[in-house]
C-alpha cells in the first residue's frame, strides 16, 4: 500500500497537515500510547514517513524487521547529529548513540509485549516519557 505524505500525516494526527490542533494531537497521541513501540508511530509523522519509506522498508527487504528497525533508528540519529555538526562545527554521536538506545527500548518493550493501554494517558505518558528519559541518562553516562 502507497500512502502519500498528507494522508499519512492525517492518519496519524487526525487532521491534516498545519491544520490547528496537529502538534497537540501528535504530543497526545504519542506521549499516550499504549507502548513505546506505538509511540514511534505518532512521533513526527513528516520524519517518519520519510524514514520509512526510505529507510525502514528497504532495510526490510534485505534484513529481519527488528534489525530493520534498528538501522532506521540509527539512521535517523545520524541525520539528527548531522544537523547538529553543521550548527556547531563539532563532530559529535550523540543523538546516534540515544536512537540506538531507544531502539533496544522499542525491541524490548515488544518482546515483553507491553500494553499500558487499560492505564490512563497520564501514567501511559509518562511510561513512554520515562523509556526516553531513561535513554537519555544512558547515553550521557556511556559518552
Amino acid at each position: 500500500m502507497n500512502i502519500n505524505l498528507s494522508d499519512y500525516v492525517k492518519k496519524r494526527n487526525g487532521v491534516s497537515m498545519g491544520s490547528r490542533g496537529s502538534l497537540r494531537n501528535n504530543l497526545s497521541r504519542s506521549f499516550g500510547a499504549k507502548n513505546f513501540s506505538t509511540f514511534w508511530t505518532y512521533w513526527n509523522p513528516i520524519f517518519g514517513y520519510y524514514l520509512g519509506k526510505f529507510i525502514f522498508k528497504p532495510s526490510k527487504r534485505i534484513f529481519p524487521a527488528s534489525i530493520a528497525l534498528v538501522i532506521t533508528f540509527l539512521v535517523s540519529g545520524l541525520i539528527h547529529d548531522t544537523v547538529t555538526v553543521l550548527l556547531r562545527g563539532k563532530t559529535s554521536f550523540f543523538f546516534t548513540v540515544w536512537f540506538l538506545l531507544m531502539s533496544f527500548a522499542v525491541l524490548l518493550t515488544k518482546i515483553l509485549k507491553h500494553n499500558w493501554s487499560k492505564q490512563s494517558w497520564l501514567v501511559r505518558a509518562l511510561n513512554n516519557f520515562i523509556i526516553i528519559v531513561l535513554c537519555l541518562l544512558l547515553t550521557i553516562w556511556i559518552l
